[in-house]
């Protein structure tokens, strides 16, 4: 598209954030009819729907590449306003990480970036496949992935960053422990003790290659990490958790390692597109810096 107007993206850019017209025009200080008026203006000129109209309103994969590039212009404007030592608001980056990360390695590194602050974050909860496709469709700026079963990046994508492993083990209490694997951590007491996973592809990995178990075990599923743990805590179910996170209740014996010396380690990428700003850089180097000071070499 030629002659972009970026009044008009930047109106595209709020119905896709606020998710109708009408929010839209009241976050720009603007009617609705000019809010339409632009939405149609640019879907004239590209010839393309930009936005399904709907509650929500939400962009099209064209209409989210225009969104994506109309962030990614303000931030090497405030870039720019900064060379020119010119006063600078500070720009939206959005993100996409993983509920193990978010409780474990992921905010130290945010102190350096917003302490004093120097950009808004915007941080989403996702899963692998959720988080990829936020990344790859431009949605985010970057995203924390596992490594297992990504392709590789495409030249024109996202660059792809090594970042270490997520140990996970296998804990409960030692009351659930007693009651359920009194005899031991065997296939048969699998098969009927409960555990809660988050994440039923890393625990079914788990159990095939420490107990061979193929077969589905009886399980609670919450999405949600600290609603997974606190089902832990209280006794009603074993299952996964970062070492990490758990050490100290380890160590205290509130929790106990169930397979002691077994444990299912998974590799994290940071996946994030190269645009150079020094909001952006300073995010990714503080990502990865931060992740290879507190996780796993890929080695280990």
């Amino acid at each position: 598209m030629k002659n972009l107007d970026y009044r008009a993206l930047a109106v595209l850019d709020a119905v896709a954030s606020q998710g109708s017209f009408e929010k839209a025009a009241l976050a720009l200080g603007i009617s609705q009819s000019a809010v339409s008026q632009r939405i149609k203006a640019l879907e004239d000129a590209s010839g393309r729907l930009l936005i399904v109209r709907g509650a929500p309103a939400v962009p099209t994969g064209l209409g989210q590449r225009l969104v994506s590039h109309h962030r990614n212009v303000k931030l090497m404007e405030a870039a720019l306003d900064i060379d020119l030592g010119k006063r600078v608001s500070m720009p939206e980056i959005a993100l996409a990480i993983d509920a193990a990360s978010l409780a474990t390695w992921f905010p130290p590194c945010l102190l350096p970036l917003l302490s004093p602050p120097r950009c808004q974050l915007d941080v989403q909860l996702a899963d692998q496949a959720l988080a990829l496709h936020l990344v790859n469709e431009g949605s985010v700026f970057a995203c924390v992935a596992a490594a297992s079963g990504t392709p590789p990046a495409a030249a024109n994508g996202p660059t792809v960053t090594p970042l270490g492993l997520m140990r996970y083990v296998c804990v409960a209490t030692p009351a659930f422990a007693g009651h359920w694997f009194g005899d031991g951590f065997s296939v048969e007491a699998a098969q009927l003790a409960p555990a809660v996973v988050s994440e039923p592809e890393l625990m079914a990995r788990f159990m095939a290659e420490v107990l061979g178990v193929r077969t589905q075990i009886p399980r609670h599923r919450m999405p949600v990490s600290p609603a997974l743990q606190e089902c832990i805590n209280g006794g009603l179910a074993y299952g996964l958790l970062p070492l990490s996170q758990v050490a100290p209740a380890l160590e205290s014996e509130r929790l106990i390692d169930l397979a002691p010396g077994r444990h299912v380690d998974v590799a994290l990428n940071w996946h994030a597109w190269n645009l150079d700003t020094p909001f952006t850089r300073a995010l990714s180097e503080q990502v990865v810096a931060t992740a290879q000071r507190m996780l796993l070499p890929i080695d280990a």
